[in-house]
Protein backbone atom coordinates (compact mmCIF):
# COMPACT_ATOMS: atom_id res chain seq x y z
CA UNK A 1 0.00 0.00 0.00
CA UNK A 2 1.23 3.59 -0.73
CA UNK A 3 1.13 5.88 2.23
CA UNK A 4 0.22 9.23 1.41
CA UNK A 5 1.84 12.43 3.47
CA UNK A 6 -1.13 13.30 4.61
CA UNK A 7 -1.14 9.99 6.58
CA UNK A 8 2.68 10.11 7.48
CA UNK A 9 1.92 13.63 8.96
CA UNK A 10 -0.82 12.85 11.33
CA UNK A 11 1.55 10.44 12.60
CA UNK A 12 4.17 12.56 13.44
CA UNK A 13 1.73 14.81 14.65
CA UNK A 14 1.30 11.99 16.67
CA UNK A 15 4.75 11.40 17.83
CA UNK A 16 5.07 15.18 18.70
CA UNK A 17 1.86 14.59 21.24
CA UNK A 18 3.31 12.05 22.98
CA UNK A 19 6.48 13.32 23.55
CA UNK A 20 4.22 16.58 25.05
CA UNK A 21 2.78 14.09 27.28
CA UNK A 22 6.16 12.56 28.34
CA UNK A 23 7.21 16.19 29.39
CA UNK A 24 4.14 16.88 31.12
CA UNK A 25 4.76 13.93 33.02
CA UNK A 26 8.24 15.02 33.85
CA UNK A 27 7.07 18.06 34.90
CA UNK A 28 4.53 16.11 37.04
CA UNK A 29 1.63 18.25 35.80
CA UNK A 30 -1.88 17.38 36.93
CA UNK A 31 -3.40 13.63 35.99
CA UNK A 32 -6.31 15.51 34.47
CA UNK A 33 -4.56 17.25 31.97
CA UNK A 34 -2.02 14.32 31.63
CA UNK A 35 -5.30 12.10 30.93
CA UNK A 36 -6.65 14.26 28.65
CA UNK A 37 -3.26 14.48 26.28
CA UNK A 38 -3.23 10.82 26.15
CA UNK A 39 -7.20 10.98 25.01
CA UNK A 40 -6.49 12.83 22.40
CA UNK A 41 -3.59 11.18 21.34
CA UNK A 42 -5.55 8.19 20.92
CA UNK A 43 -8.29 9.50 19.36
CA UNK A 44 -5.51 10.70 16.85
CA UNK A 45 -4.23 7.04 16.08
CA UNK A 46 -7.96 5.89 15.78
CA UNK A 47 -8.32 8.52 13.06
CA UNK A 48 -5.03 7.66 11.51
CA UNK A 49 -6.00 3.87 11.94
CA UNK A 50 -9.70 4.71 10.17
CA UNK A 51 -8.08 6.57 7.29
CA UNK A 52 -5.45 3.74 6.40
CA UNK A 53 -8.12 1.27 6.14
CA UNK A 54 -10.05 3.65 4.32
CA UNK A 55 -7.91 4.52 1.77
CA UNK A 56 -6.47 0.68 1.19
CA UNK A 57 -10.24 -0.64 1.05
CA UNK A 58 -10.60 2.16 -1.93
CA UNK A 59 -7.39 1.05 -3.37
CA UNK A 60 -8.16 -2.89 -3.50
CA UNK A 61 -11.52 -2.36 -4.41
CA UNK A 62 -10.34 -0.46 -7.79
CA UNK A 63 -7.59 -3.14 -8.20
CA UNK A 64 -10.05 -6.25 -7.94
CA UNK A 65 -12.97 -3.95 -10.14
CA UNK A 66 -10.45 -3.58 -12.97
CA UNK A 67 -9.27 -7.10 -12.93
CA UNK A 68 -12.86 -8.50 -12.71
CA UNK A 69 -12.35 -9.90 -9.61
CA UNK A 70 -15.40 -10.15 -6.60
CA UNK A 71 -15.05 -7.39 -4.05
CA UNK A 72 -18.08 -8.34 -1.77
CA UNK A 73 -15.92 -9.36 0.87
CA UNK A 74 -13.88 -6.53 1.17
CA UNK A 75 -16.36 -4.19 3.12
CA UNK A 76 -16.61 -6.38 6.16
CA UNK A 77 -12.95 -7.87 6.04
CA UNK A 78 -12.26 -3.80 6.78
CA UNK A 79 -14.97 -3.41 9.23
CA UNK A 80 -13.50 -6.31 11.42
CA UNK A 81 -9.91 -4.66 10.92
CA UNK A 82 -11.45 -1.78 12.68
CA UNK A 83 -13.13 -2.96 14.93
CA UNK A 84 -10.24 -5.71 15.93
CA UNK A 85 -8.41 -2.19 15.97
CA UNK A 86 -10.62 -1.22 19.56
Amino acid sequence: MDYNEQTKNRLKRVEGQVRGVLKMMEEEKDCKQVVTQLSAVRSAVDRTIAQIVALNLEQCILEKDQLGEDTSGMVEEAIQLLIKSR
